[in-house]
């Protein structure tokens, strides 16, 4: 039996993603479902199309800008996107990411990771590695431990529920 850690592919996006692209306002009356089709379909009009399970989106500074819409967040969560890494992240989605069970991880040197890289995460300790990449390590801000708990449990509401009956 190996210890390895699952590997994750990589889909780069560039800086200053707002909420709009990642759930575009004239679906906003539909579903999740539907709000995920859309997801970034200005930017990367395949993304939602093709993102596996699992995947990663990689992004330049200020990730998440604009609106406060949950869906932005909910959107990956629904598409299977395993973390967003980017140097920055605006504060109300990285609340609404945590809450709703999305990973975000805070990396200065997330713009050194290639589109199509598989890569493995390590939010505890605040560390991406790289198979075969130089540099085979990236440093991260760690995830808090009551954080990852509500990615683990699939977002506050799951984990308050677990929680509940415990």
């Amino acid at each position: 039996m190996t210890d390895q850690k699952p590997t994750h592919r990589v889909w780069r996006v560039g800086a200053d993603i707002d909420t709009d692209a990642l759930a575009p306002g004239a679906y906003m009356k539909f579903g999740i479902d539907e709000i995920a089709r859309h997801c970034l379909q200005r930017v990367r009009p395949e993304f939602a199309g093709q993102v596996q399970p699992g995947d990663v989106l990689v992004a330049g500074p200020n990730f998440g800008i604009g609106s406060s819409r949950e869906q932005a967040a909910s959107a990956l969560v629904r598409l299977g996107v395993a973390a967003v890494i980017a140097p920055s992240f605006n504060g109300l989605y990285f609340r609404n990411a945590f809450n709703v069970g999305l990973l975000l991880l805070t990396c200065e040197q997330a713009g050194t990771l290639a589109e199509g890289e598989r890569i493995a995460l390590d939010p505890a300790a605040g560390r991406i590695d790289r198979p075969g990449a130089v540099p085979s390590e990236l440093h991260c801000e760690t995830v808090p431990a009551f954080l990852l708990e509500m990615v683990r449990a699939g977002g506050l509401l799951n984990l308050l529920k677990q929680r509940q009956t415990s």
